[in-house]
């Protein structure tokens, strides 16, 4: 399984698998990238997301928000949608 992050002048495009496996390299690589530019990311390429994906999600809103900013999260995917709800956080996540 493979992801990937690709920086936009909007902020972030996620591409692949948000799951554990690719869970600690999401996280570090988009904390990277949002902490240079725009808070928005962008999920319409996400081709599946798990638990640990959730978790990478708060990871980034945490360093955006540790900035002054928050978080856009824009395509999310439907599997993201019932996981927040799932877990009960959906109102802590800015989803669009």
């Amino acid at each position: 399984m493979s992801a990937g992050i690709e920086q936009t002048a909007a902020g972030i495009t996620v591409t692949g698998h948000m799951t554990m496996e690719t869970a600690a390299a999401l996280l570090a690589a988009g904390t990277d990238v949002l902490g240079k530019g725009a808070p928005v990311c962008d999920l319409s390429a996400v081709a599946h997301i798990d638990s640990a994906g959730l978790a990478v999600l708060f990871g980034w809103q945490r360093a955006v928000e540790a900035r002054g900013q928050s978080l856009r999260i824009v395509n999310p995917p439907a599997s993201l949608i019932g996981l927040a709800d799932v877990y009960g956080v959906s109102e802590l996540l800015s989803l669009s």
